[in-house]
Parts: C-alpha cells; structure tokens; sequence
C-alpha cells in the first residue's frame, strides 16, 4: 500500500497507555493526579483534532539524509511552536532539542540502512518535532505529522526526549500509517502498537550496537522518575508484565502470551496491553537466532509490514502466518529463521 493510499487511518498515539496515567489520577499526591489528569484530558482532545486533520503531503523523493526541524512549545499546546533547530544547523543550548534531533536521525538511519527505506513515508518525508509541549505533560506522541514531547513532571516521569526507542516507537507509528495502516482497534491496534515497540527498541539497538543478547529489550527506560520506587521502564519485550509494580503506577498489565489475552473496551480494546504478545514473539524469535536483531528477524517483521499482505484488520493469527511465510520467502524453507519464527509464535500460543 503506497504513501498516497487515501484511506489511511488517522492515528493518534500516545507512549504512555491511558491506563497507566487513569490510575496516577486516582493518586492520593493532589499534584500527581492533576497532572495526569490533564495528560489525559490533552490527550483526549488531540485524539479528536487528529481524526479531522489532513495527513501530511508525502515527501519529495528518496534522499540519504534526513530534513529535521525541531520546534519549541515554550509549555503552550499550539503546534508546531517556535522552530529552534533546522537539518545542519549547529548543536542548541537546549538538550531536549538535541535529543529530539539525534533521535529523529537514529530512526531515519536504521530505517535506510537496515532496509533501504528513505524516511517513514519511503519518499524522503521531513522529520518534524516539537518539544517542551505544555507543563508537567506526561506522554510523547505521534499526531500523524509530528513528533511531541513533554518534559515529565519531574516526580513520575522525566523528560520524553530521554528515551530514543521511545522517538523510534512514535515514528514508527507513521511507518505503519503508510504502509500496512493497521487499525488502531483490539488486535489490529495491538500489532500497531507492537511494531512501533519492535522497531523503537530496534532504533536503540541499532544506535548502540548491540546484540539481542546485549539489549535490555526494555520501551521507555530511564523514563520514569525518582517517585517511581519499583519500575525499569514502560513496558518489556523480554517479560511483558514485569517493567513496573509500583503505588503510584499500579502492575504492568502485558501478557506474554495468548493465555493472558485481555478482553476490554478501553485503550481502544487493549491496544497498549495486548501488544505484549507479539512483542514477546519477536524477543523470542530474536533470541533464537542471536546476533544483530535489526538484521533477520527486523529484516523479517519490516517484509511483513510493507509487502502489501498485511490487511488494515489483520490479527495475530494473520500476522504469525505472514511472518512465517516471509521467513521462507527470504531465507528458504526450515531454516533456522523459518524454526525460530515457528517456536516464537508456538511459546505465545499462536503457533
């Protein structure tokens, strides 16, 4: 499905899940819940402006190097802001403006150099950020055109600039958007969320040169801030349901597995939930087959999202399939990445 498809679905998508930020509301700390609740009242709002929104123009062709712009909020909610920093333009004063920018090109360059792939749209797309969105915000998001960050509110969460998989996971939401445009409902959103969670952590073991062995397979680590007493990250793709048991933040709620599967019709029916499940068949399947994780099993979940078979409401059972049959269409019948996809899909209850 090409970057003019015109049906694509208007996503809006937030890192921090709302059931995450509806229990910091119910906190006994009055600043706490109010600062949660105005996450999720933002948050709210702009899930309705992005369903009127015009998605952007595509880019103007293949290039080997990003086009980054990186706006400032100046703690206002109007987008883009003041832009601060253009593609080339020297390093700022600001550190969250330098890690949106070095964040930006880190996806820009796994994306090209892992896979041939010129920016998100695959037609050299500008990269766009905002930063300092608003006061104590709690979330980073993907609008459909942009990135948006907010700084924390110093206490639960620390500034969203921080986290590159957190940069890669958002952007990747616009990956998906011009290719495959999964739903973002029940287990189409959940593969949604998922491969912006494969990719971001892709886009951090990339930048760091790590094997599968090396990485911690963690979204969002050094996220959290010093009032979370028992928490490593967002989420786990080595153990869904282990990245945080905190007061404050309640349990990570993931499954591993189909067996823990959540049935709800909040979070547009678990998105941010359910996605465990096929992040933990990726960390399996990775696993399996060691070494650099962006190299087959990336190179095997990206055949799958861009080949043009993955449908807008496909579920996991249809994606388990297709990225079997993509296994062997690049790496031949019972190979090792034909087995390890086949044991990872079987550990998850989807074989």
């Amino acid at each position: 499905m090409d970057a003019s498809h015109s049906h694509r679905h208007p996503v809006f998508c937030t890192v921090v899940p709302p059931h995450l930020l509806d229990k910091i509301a119910q906190s006994v700390d009055p600043a706490r819940a109010a600062a949660a609740r105005r996450t999720l009242e933002l948050d709210a709002s702009n899930r309705v402006r992005r369903q009127l929104a015009v998605l952007p123009p595509a880019g103007d062709g293949p290039s080997e190097t990003p086009r980054r712009t990186i706006y400032d909020a100046q703690h206002h909610t109007r987008l883009p802001g003041k832009k601060v920093r253009g593609e080339g333009e020297d390093v700022s004063k600001d550190v969250s403006v330098n890690r949106a920018y070095a964040g930006l090109g880190a996806t820009f360059e796994l994306y090209l150099k892992a896979y041939g792939r010129h920016s998100i749209d695959g037609s050299g797309l500008p990269l766009d950020a905002t930063v300092h969105y608003d006061r104590l915000y709690n979330n980073a998001f993907w609008d459909g055109s942009r990135m948006v960050f907010g700084d924390g509110d110093g206490d639960l969460f620390l500034d969203f600039t921080v986290s590159v998989d957190v940069i890669g996971h958002e952007l990747t939401h616009g990956v998906t958007q011009h290719t495959a445009n999964l739903a973002y409902h029940d287990q189409p959103g959940a593969l949604n969320e998922s491969m912006s969670d494969v990719f971001g952590s892709l886009i951090k073991q990339y930048s760091l040169n790590q094997t599968a062995e090396e990485a911690d397979w963690l979204i969002g680590a050094g996220l959290l801030g010093p009032a979370v007493d028992s928490g490593m990250a967002l989420r786990s793709m080595k153990a869904p349901g282990t990245a945080y048991e905190d007061d404050e933040l309640g349990k990570d709620p993931q499954p591993a597995t189909m067996d823990g599967y959540v049935r709800t019709s909040r979070d547009n029916g678990g998105v941010h939930i359910n996605s465990g499940i096929p992040n933990h068949a990726f960390y399996i399947a990775a696993s399996e087959l060691g070494g650099k994780a962006w190299e087959r099993t990336g190179q095997i979940w990206y055949d799958t999202l861009t080949g043009g078979e993955l449908t807008p409401e496909a579920g996991f059972a249809d994606f388990a399939r297709l990225t079997v049959a993509a296994a062997v269409a690049r790496y031949g019948e019972g190979g090792a990445e034909h087995q390890a996809l086949q044991k990872a899909w079987s550990a998850v209850g989807l074989g």
